[in-house]
């Protein structure tokens, strides 16, 4: 279930170009199962008309300050889950972070009852001006959340920082801040994707899978508080929001990367179908074909076991395999959870879940085996992340 689901979000648009984009995330807030109430400046009504938003949303627009009922506070009233700024222009963070409240969004940030978060938005000289360099560091250490901004062409037509993050990036921001924060403080590796291994510049062996599943997981982390890492093979895949990943290709790569990563590292999960051999030379040139019936053949070696390397040399690292297998899934998790020293192995066929959006699996350990019915990627994840929480002792439940 989304952890937008049931949530209250109050969504202030000020006025700046950038506030066409607060129309598309509306739509997509909506359509994550939050309600979403919107309040408007005066100078954000004339990019965009609050008729628009109201279609989106399902509900008046508040653009009148001096309305009856005291909207600056009904706005934030006690079942707001979050205050929004979207996108947040230089002068309303000024006034936020100096607490003047002379229109009705700086009223409601003034006056709220929930936590803040702003999505600037803004020419680049107004971002990197020390002023509000200085407003954005005093309401971070206020605890606002500061969404952004990226880097990219601006109205100007200059590439540069201050474009506000595109609203999916602000949709899963939001997710994360609402999110029970299970692991908060724990840092978590993740390893996705296949491995490339060469046999010569254009040829290499590798496997079906897409990264789905890893990626979800290391998606899941974030939410639930904790910093990570993902280690990624070679996929088409869009880095998760808020995910520092690091991308490799061969099985050697991936074990020197997660192992740089590993210090003060409290989980290590390897999701990635990690290729168990490798050529022992790779060619120099493309291996061409010949005129005969000549075909070439390979000296093979195995490559280093990842989980097994890490769950032995990093013992109070909390060590989560998968195991993707063709038959006998149960037995074939048991096996390997012996094996490699990890708390848990993931079961599940590969026929059901390389290339898919769902996945069937099974969480074995030492103690229990926990079957998990066929579900999205995405749930699968928060399943995981919450047993792990629960494992370490950070629970919420």
């Amino acid at each position: 279930m989304s952890h937008l689901t049931g949530k209250h979000i109050t969504l202030a648009v000020t006025g700046g170009i950038a506030a066409y984009k607060a129309c598309e995330l509306v739509r997509l807030l909506v359509k994550a199962g939050a309600t979403v109430q919107v309040a408007m400046t005066e100078a954000a009504c004339e990019f965009v008309r609050p008729l628009t938003f109201e279609a989106l949303s399902g509900r008046a627009v508040y653009t009148d300050q001096f309305a009856g009922g005291m909207p600056h506070l009904a706005l934030t009233r006690d079942q707001t889950d979050l205050l929004l700024v979207a996108p947040a222009t230089a002068n309303t963070i000024a006034k936020a972070a100096h607490g003047i409240a002379d229109n009705l969004v700086t009223s409601v940030i003034c006056g709220r009852n929930c936590p803040l978060a702003v999505v600037p938005a803004m020419n680049n000289k107004m971002w990197e001006n020390p002023a509000t360099q200085e407003n954005i560091r005093r309401l971070k250490s206020w605890g606002v959340h500061v969404l952004g901004p990226a880097t990219g062409e601006l109205a100007c037509h200059v590439n540069a920082a201050g474009r506000m993050i595109e609203p999916s990036e602000i949709v899963d921001y939001v997710s994360a801040i609402l999110a029970p924060k299970v692991l908060e403080g724990k840092k978590v590796v993740v390893t996705a994707g296949p491995t490339y291994e060469a046999l010569d510049p254009v040829r290499g062996l590798t496997n079906k899978s897409s990264g789905k599943q890893g990626y979800a997981i290391a998606k899941a982390a974030f939410e639930a508080g904790a910093e990570v890492i993902l280690v990624t093979g070679p996929t088409a895949l869009k880095a998760p929001t808020g995910v520092t990943v690091k991308r490799v290709e061969s099985a050697t790569e991936m074990l020197h990367r997660v192992t740089v990563h590993l210090k003060d590292a409290d989980v290590f999960i390897s999701v990635a179908a990690v290729a168990d051999f490798r050529s022992a030379r790779v060619a120099e040139h493309k291996i061409k074909k010949t005129d005969d019936d000549t075909v070439p053949s390979f000296d093979l070696v195995k490559n280093p076991d990842i989980l097994a390397t890490v769950a032995l040399n990093y013992p109070d690292i909390y060590c989560v395999g998968f195991a993707a297998e063709t038959q006998n899934v149960e037995a074939a998790a048991k096996e390997k959870l012996s094996k490699k020293g990890a708390k848990i192995i993931v079961g599940n066929l590969a026929t059901d879940t390389f290339g898919k959006d769902t996945n069937t699996a099974v969480f074995v350990s030492a103690i229990s085996v926990e079957e998990v019915p066929t579900c999205t990627k995405d749930e699968l994840a928060e399943k995981l992340v919450s047993r792990i929480a629960q494992d370490l002792g950070v629970s919420d439940e």
